[in-house]
């Protein structure tokens, strides 16, 4: 065990904490990437039984590639810019919808790019013996697929919120709670304010090699009939293990949805690279 333990923060410094991002989980480290470095992924989703209420649309979606670059402007400070180029639904079921009469596509398949997600994350509070590292998160996500593909909604949305993480032994836990504010995509003039909320853990199981696992989503605080389409409850599990050999990590998990309007079953897989790009003055 105290090997594990050693093994894991030896990593954590080389690769300047590399919690920072965690394919193939989504729940934020509060740690960030380092001064200078550029953490970089990319990946893919393949999920079924995908449900999008405001199109009416349910099918498999695939998601390649899943990108994300982080890049480190400070010590406590992280830029971060996460997308995709090619969004591919294959529908095997449509039901009327408040936006289902924009949809603009033949056939049984759909495509799009992926919504872009731009956000700055600082990390208030360093991990120190007996207390959790600390920090925020502020993001926002762009409206770049369209409701005319049926994947988008051609909204913007703004999430805010407080990440706290704390390494024991050899096991990492994370914990995510904030705010996400959801426009109307029929509505313009209204919003949904949700709850966001994410749990993860990762042990070390020997050098070089995690188990990890998470539960993320966020909760509608609205009644049913009050709740703006395309912003109601939505939460995914996800389990899986990452493999780590110098500053490149490979991972694989599968994805469990939690309620209806989520996959019923869901696989993913990637890498992780960091390196130094710059040098801040």
């Amino acid at each position: 065990m105290r090997r594990a333990f050693v093994c894991v923060a030896i990593w954590l410094v080389m690769t300047g904490t590399g919690a920072a991002q965690q394919r193939p989980l989504v729940t934020e480290d509060p740690e960030t990437v380092g001064t200078g470095l550029i953490l970089f992924e990319a990946g893919f989703d393949q999920q079924r039984d995908l449900l999008y209420p405001a199109s009416g649309l349910q099918g498999n979606l695939l998601r390649l590639p899943v990108l994300g670059l982080s890049f480190g402007i400070g010590p406590i400070a992280e830029l971060q810019i996460d997308g995709g180029f090619y969004n591919r639904l294959s529908v095997t079921s449509r039901r009327d919808a408040p936006l289902s009469s924009l949809l603009d596509f033949t056939g049984d398949q759909t495509r799009d790019v992926e919504d872009l997600v731009v956000a700055t994350k600082i990390r208030l509070v360093s991990e120190a013996p007996g207390r959790p590292a600390i920090g925020v998160r502020f993001a926002t996500r762009l409206p770049n697929a369209g409701n005319e593909s049926g994947l988008g909604l051609d909204t913007t949305d703004f999430f805010a919120s407080l990440l706290i993480g704390k390494t024991v032994q050899s096991i990492r836990i994370v914990g995510n709670a904030g705010l996400g504010i959801l426009a109307d995509p029929v509505v313009g003039h209204t919003q949904n304010d949700v709850l966001t909320y994410g749990l993860s853990v990762a042990r070390a199981i020997r050098q070089g090699v995690e188990i990890v696992g998470e539960v993320n989503g966020r909760a509608n605080r609205l009644d049913e009939e009050d709740t703006p389409v395309g912003t109601e409850s939505r939460a995914n599990m996800r389990a899986g293990a990452r493999f780590t050999r110098g500053t490149v990590r490979i991972d694989a998990g599968v994805i469990i949805g939690m309620t209806s309007r989520d996959p019923s079953v869901g696989v993913t897989a990637g890498l992780t690279w960091v390196f130094r790009a710059f040098t801040v003055p």
